[in-house]
């Protein structure tokens, strides 16, 4: 038994009383073998193990990839549909998968259920890898016994966003690659060469223009305080991020995403409508209630200005109301969107109808994201312009002051 490992459990007896305790095993399954042969019931099984190294907390700390998810999800899909049971099925997927934080948690999930507990549970475990949604379809799938339809069905939801979210990061990379050159090119002039014409300027005397004596200072705080400059976009961000994830900021962030200008606020309303629709329609198709439905799709939406007014939906639909008439109370759906769904309800076709809307919205996003790029890229090529042009403005003002003296 040197190489035994220690286990922390916590069970249920017969009488329905809770104990919890430590084991020394040499795996999970012997641990739960023998909590068996007490007559217990197993609740929650774990490895008591030492301080994580640095590399267990990296891969801890890396998100998992969409689409490494998605084919975790497909390729399970296709095993239980072959015939093969969950544990053979995890360990293949234990053997094949790249992603080591992936792969850390199949071979947690594995463990716990060689221990006895149902794949939704041991997956529930892990929350950063299998979310809410996941780990809810898959338990509609065990209790329904169609496990691998649902696994489908997770994969071509994981695929979708994953789709939408790499359709408009790229669209928005070369913005993004602008707009960072712009501020990297205006920190090098105020840092290197402003300095060189105030210097300039010092030796001649006199009195220089407001627009170039703003420059200079500017440039003079940012050389003196260059700590302050280099440290205030990470307090910026860090502040920034406290306040979005507080429950007035968020809400007031969240309604201001909505309104914002040039489309994009546009943009954020049909991606969030995309992506409340093809999750309740996945779920509501793989046998998960529809109010438990709701309750998971209002926290998967992304926006507060969606997820709020679930609560008062679920409601409405718990008295015996449609769907459709409560969403549209909220003020926030298309037109469209609504009478679309009252037509599913009507039909029995809820979540067909949900699947169209969420396609329909994909499309119009693509097309939306398309529009915008094309309206972000001269728009910041004449902020780099500005930049450049008031700075070199700023400069010159002095020497056309003096040229002016001469003649």
């Amino acid at each position: 038994m040197s190489d035994a490992l220690t286990f922390t459990y916590r069970a249920r007896d017969r009488g329905g009383r809770t104990s919890s305790g430590e084991l020394s095993a040499d795996s999970k399954a012997a641990v739960a073998a023998q909590l068996r042969l007490r007559g217990l019931v197993v609740l929650d099984l774990e490895e008591k193990s030492a301080a994580p190294s640095v590399e267990e907390l990296f891969e801890r700390l890396t998100p998992v990839k969409g689409r490494d998810l998605a084919v975790l999800s497909r390729q399970l899909a296709t095993m239980v549909s072959a015939g093969l049971n969950i544990l053979r099925a995890l360990h293949v997927l234990e053997e094949q998968t790249s992603s080591k934080p992936l792969k850390r948690a199949i071979i947690a999930v594995r463990m716990d259920v060689e221990a006895g507990l149902a794949l939704s549970q041991a997956m529930a475990k892990h929350p950063r890898v299998f979310n809410e949604m996941f780990v809810s379809m898959v338990s509609a799938g065990e209790s329904s016994g169609n496990l691998d339809v649902v696994l489908e069905r997770v994969a071509n939801q994981l695929e979708k966003d994953d789709n939408l979210r790499r359709t408009v990061k790229s669209a928005m990379m070369y913005p993004a690659l602008i707009g960072g050159f712009a501020v990297l090119m205006l920190i090098a002039m105020v840092m290197f060469v402003i300095p060189v014409f105030a210097e300039m300027y010092d030796d001649l005397g006199g009195t220089l223009p407001a627009l170039t004596q703003a420059m200079i200072t500017a440039s003079d705080l940012m050389r003196s305080f260059w700590y302050v400059v280099l440290l205030a976009p990470f307090v910026i961000a860090f502040a920034f991020r406290k306040w979005r994830r507080s429950d007035s900021g968020g809400k007031i962030w969240d309604t201001m995403k909505l309104r914002f200008p040039m489309k994009i606020g546009d943009m954020v309303r049909k991606i969030a409508v995309a992506r409340f629709a093809r999750t309740l329609g996945t779920l509501t198709a793989s046998g998960v209630p529809i109010l438990q439905a709701l309750d998971i799709t209002a926290r998967a939406s992304g926006n507060r200005v969606i997820s709020d007014p679930m609560g008062g939906v679920a409601d409405r639909v718990r008295q015996g109301e449609q769907l459709a008439a409560p969403l549209a109370a909220v003020g926030v759906f298309p037109t469209m969107v609504t009478q679309m769904l009252a037509v599913g309800e009507e039909t029995g076709n809820l979540d067909g109808m949900l699947q169209k809307v969420a396609d329909f919205y994909d499309d119009e996003v693509a097309a939306t994201v398309k529009s915008l790029t094309s309206i972000l890229e001269p728009i910041m090529m004449l902020a780099v312009g500005a930049i450049v042009g008031l700075v070199v403005i700023a400069m010159y003002l002095p020497l056309f002051k003096i040229y002016e003296l001469v003649q």
